[in-house]
């Protein structure tokens, strides 16, 4: 008696279905295995623990090295007189002593042409030599309070240790807001960060803009964002009195210059951008830019590349616009400048290969003459 027809169907199936497994069945070789892991999501995700376990460090590191322990290396000091007179040059002795040879000595004629230094930021602190052997030292806080609190502390200790009667004072303080003088350090760094995170966003939410599109509105956000952070500083928390206008320009100039940056990488380099801007803005231009720690107790090559990079040039800009309104340099606007046109332009002449952007529509066939 025959089967029916649907088992002998299963078993024949059943067999070929075996057969089959049988062909697909074995362990898939070395290279099969590397194939389907890189095209999978876990090696950029494996990639990524190891890069943000390395940024951690850095980030930590970076930070640590330049701003826990402040070291004066070259802090420009006016001397008016004090080489002439003995008592004043034993102090100088003591003072280059105490700081290790640190003192840059830049010599004027008078008090008055020596703060004319400090007002172009020229030097930190002046060294001036009075009748009957005493000398006052002047320091400046607001061309930096570290190296302002380095001297003010040294001086008299040195004073007392040479046998000269020393008078120090502040004759450039701060703002009572702002006694540490880090809120131009923070604004700074809040410009930066928004900058290059807008421009994040813009990538993830608004991936649709075409370049154009997308340089205009990382104009327009800021703007808004630095009116934003000058408004809150200044007119919400009156912790610093801004030159409104300037700093709301130099912040809006500093997140467009940094907005850039990143969509310049995400150009470059897709979507591991995040690794040179982070490393450049956040790990070493924000330790150098000057604000936390002023750049004569910065390692000395931090504080020289510090100003060729957009913290550091943005907290140069708005520390002179606060501070030193009617002496401000043009030198970090071209810094920012430069950046931004630079990052502008490399996104422009490659703007076929970012990430982004729409499709232009199909032209349409003409219609046959009727």
């Amino acid at each position: 008696m025959s089967e029916p027809a649907d088992l002998e169907e299963h078993r024949h199936g059943s067999h070929g279905s075996h057969g089959a497994h049988g062909a697909h069945g074995r362990a898939p070789s070395g290279r099969e295995r590397w194939g389907a892991f890189k095209d999978s999501p876990f090696l950029p995700a494996v990639v990524l623990v190891f890069i943000l376990a390395a940024a951690a460090g850095l980030f930590a590191g970076s930070y640590t090295f330049s701003m826990a322990n402040p070291t004066p290396h070259r802090i420009p000091t006016a001397v008016v007189g004090a080489q002439e007179a003995t008592r004043g040059k034993a102090f100088l002795d003591g003072m280059e002593k105490a700081l290790n040879a640190s003192l840059e000595l830049h010599e004027y004629d008078s008090v008055a042409a020596a703060r004319g230094g400090v007002e172009e930021q020229k030097v930190f602190a002046i060294l001036a030599a009075r009748s009957g052997d005493k000398v006052t030292f002047d320091v400046s806080g607001a061309s930096g309070a570290s190296v302002a609190q380095v001297l003010a502390e040294t001086a008299p200790k040195v004073g007392k240790k040479v046998g000269v009667p020393v008078t120090v004072q502040d004759i450039k303080p701060l703002q009572e807001g702002d006694p540490r003088g880090l809120a131009i350090f923070y604004i700074s760094l809040a410009a930066v960060i928004i900058g290059f995170v807008g421009a994040i966003q813009l990538s993830v939410h608004a991936r649709g803009l075409n370049p154009a599109e997308r340089i205009a509105f990382t104009i327009l956000y800021a703007l808004l964002g630095g009116f934003v952070i000058a408004a809150v500083v200044d007119w919400w928390l009156g912790a610093v009195d801004l030159p409104f206008v300037e700093s709301w320009l130099i912040l809006a100039l500093t997140m467009f210059a940094s907005g850039m940056v990143f969509t310049m990488f995400n150009t470059l380099f897709g979507r591991w951008a995040m690794i040179p801007t982070w490393g450049l803005m956040v790990l070493l231009g924000n330790p150098s830019s000057g604000g936390a720690v002023s750049w004569p107790l910065l390692p000395s090559a931090l504080g020289h590349i510090g100003r060729w990079l957009p913290p550091g040039a943005s907290v140069n800009a708005q520390h002179t616009a606060v501070y030193f309104g009617s002496h401000q340099h043009a030198f970090p606007f071209l810094v920012l400048a430069a950046w931004a046109v630079v990052a502008s332009a490399v996104f422009w002449l490659w703007r076929h290969r970012h990430p982004g952007g729409r499709e232009k529509p199909a032209a349409h066939a003409a219609a046959p003459a009727g």
